[in-house]
């Protein structure tokens, strides 16, 4: 017997030299796929700041370019009001000419040519009242002269005051759209920049995805042959288990004894729960916590409890592995018999070894934060044939 028993020695070490191969790369898989997810994460902040920057450009060039048209209608306008003042200016000053040198004229013909149109008006009075009247009429007439002279001045001084203002405005409209249309540009050329930024960052994004992608995958299969080493495990100790089972019934026939019961081997009806706290995290999928982005299978459950609480066995069975487990830290598992197998992670103290039987509500560990862990607390599993299942269902 004893070559056998070193056998089965030598079998269980080199199936847990395999599993702690594998926890290895998990560990490796996961840290680089936590990196890629932070990476992912920083692209997706990125891509997203630089598009709203780039909305931000476009808005302000299409603020821009309705100044720009404002301005535009604004000149096309002081243009026409310019002119128009232009006609009547001419008109202004063509009607004060008018008025000027018929004065002048009639000046000068008075006085230096001895024109005496007036005079002679008024000597051909019939009588006194009719020089009067005359002289009145003249009088008049020389006034009015005077009042539209007087007047298209004035209408002069005013078209021309407005001519200076609009000439100034038109300057000032000028240099508005020279700063307009400069920024414009300006704005131009920050967008078609951001557009290659933006182009830039989604490429980033899209390679960094899909390396996320390929580490996600690599990490299902990784998983899937991590979940196979257990099952060997567990065989192997189904068969370890038979094996005593067949020896001590050999021994009993040898010596001449009643045979003894079999060994019940099916699944625990329910298990315990392991520690006391709230669920901080339910089985299934769930947001990735360590950032990121994206979903991910939460295989158990994550029970809250203080840092060195104790954690006791769900349900009787025997060590299969306690010790180091990738992202699970210091973790222990335990073969309940068919096929079925519970896990503890993130223990700050392991207080069983593997090949260790115990028993249900039996101290194992404390609670800690080793691994993949945002805080301390219990990650539980219930794993039938190595695939994990809700233990909530299970837990009494």
């Amino acid at each position: 017997m004893q070559p056998a028993a070193a056998l089965q020695r030598t079998l269980v070490a080199a199936i847990g030299d395999k599993i702690q191969s594998k926890q290895a790369e998990i560990e490796a898989t996961r840290k680089r796929l936590d990196e890629k997810r932070s990476q992912l994460r920083f692209q997706q902040v990125r891509a997203e700041d630089l598009q709203r920057q780039l909305d931000e450009t476009n808005s302000g060039i299409a603020h821009v370019s309705a100044s720009l048209d404002a301005l535009d209608a604004e000149v096309r306008g002081n243009e026409r009001r310019l002119a128009w003042n232009d006609v009547q200016l001419r008109a202004a000053e063509a009607t004060l000419k008018r008025h000027d040198d018929a004065l002048k004229h009639r000046l000068v013909d008075a006085y230096e040519r001895g024109d005496l149109g007036y005079v002679n008006v008024l000597l051909s009075s019939a009588s006194f009242s009719d020089f009067v009247e005359r002289w009145d009429d003249i009088r008049y007439l020389i006034a009015a002269s005077e009042r539209a002279v007087r007047a298209r001045r004035a209408a002069e001084r005013d078209v021309a005051a407005k001519q200076v203002a609009l000439e100034r405005q038109r300057l000032e409209l000028g240099a508005s759209l020279e700063r307009q249309q400069r920024a414009k540009y300006q704005l131009a050329s920050l967008a078609s920049q951001r557009t290659q930024l933006v182009a830039a960052a989604e490429a980033q994004r899209r390679s960094v995805a899909t390396e996320v992608a390929h580490l996600e995958e690599l990490s299902a299969a990784e998983e899937a042959e991590l979940e196979e080493f257990i099952r060997v495990r567990q065989r192997e100790e189904a068969a370890r288990r038979a094996a005593e089972a067949e020896a001590r019934r050999r021994a009993a026939q040898l010596a001449g004894q009643a045979l003894p019961p079999p060994e019940h081997e099916g699944a625990p009806g329910s298990f315990a729960w392991p520690v006391s706290g709230p669920i901080t995290s339910p089985f299934g999928m769930r947001s990735n916590p360590f950032g990121g982005g994206g979903f991910e299978m939460h295989p158990g459950i994550d029970i809250g409890a203080p840092m060195g609480a104790t954690i006791t066995a769900a349900a009787g069975g025997r060590i299969i592995f306690a010790g180091s487990y990738g992202g699970y830290g210091n973790a222990i598992i335990i073969d309940h018999g068919g096929e079925t197998s519970s896990l503890y992670g993130h223990c700050s103290q392991i207080f069983v070894a593997a090949g260790q039987e115990v028993q249900r509500g039996q101290a194992i560990g404390a609670v800690g934060m080793t691994g993949r862990a945002t805080g301390p607390h219990l990650h539980f599993e219930i794993r039938v044939n190595g695939t994990p299942v809700d233990p909530t269902s299970r837990l009494r």
